[in-house]
């Protein structure tokens, strides 16, 4: 059985971050500044992140290499949270056949309600 570091997980020191994403840690600490990333604190004040927090510094990167600036990755990363958004409105829709039964089921409900108050 193999066990996986959650993504979420925030682990990391900024020096190893720094080794894993060729980025130094000034531009580390810039994007933070931009809020393009969030990583946590440790009681000791110190930065940590997730494999998440350095999948997105990579996502920067690469940005940064296409000759994206920071408001274009704002904008990029805005669009794909409202994206997020709608899919998880959609994910969460109800059915036309479900509204029938909701419909049915609260009627019914409050039929009974009444005859009961009556």
């Amino acid at each position: 059985m193999v066990n996986k570091i959650p993504q979420h997980l925030a682990i990391f020191p900024i020096s190893n971050v720094v080794e894993m994403t060729n980025l130094s840690a000034r531009q580390i600490r810039y994007y933070e500044d931009q809020d393009l990333i969030q990583p946590l604190r440790n009681k000791g004040n110190q930065r940590i992140f997730s494999l998440n927090d350095i999948e997105r510094l990579l996502e920067i990167k690469s940005y940064i290499d296409q000759k994206i600036n920071i408001a274009g990755i704002k904008a990029i990363f805005s669009s794909k949270v409202q994206e997020q958004n709608v899919y998880a409105q959609r994910d969460h829709a109800f059915s036309e056949s479900e509204l029938e039964e909701i419909f049915t089921f609260v009627q019914i409900r409050m039929a009974l309600n009444k005859k009961n108050t009556e």
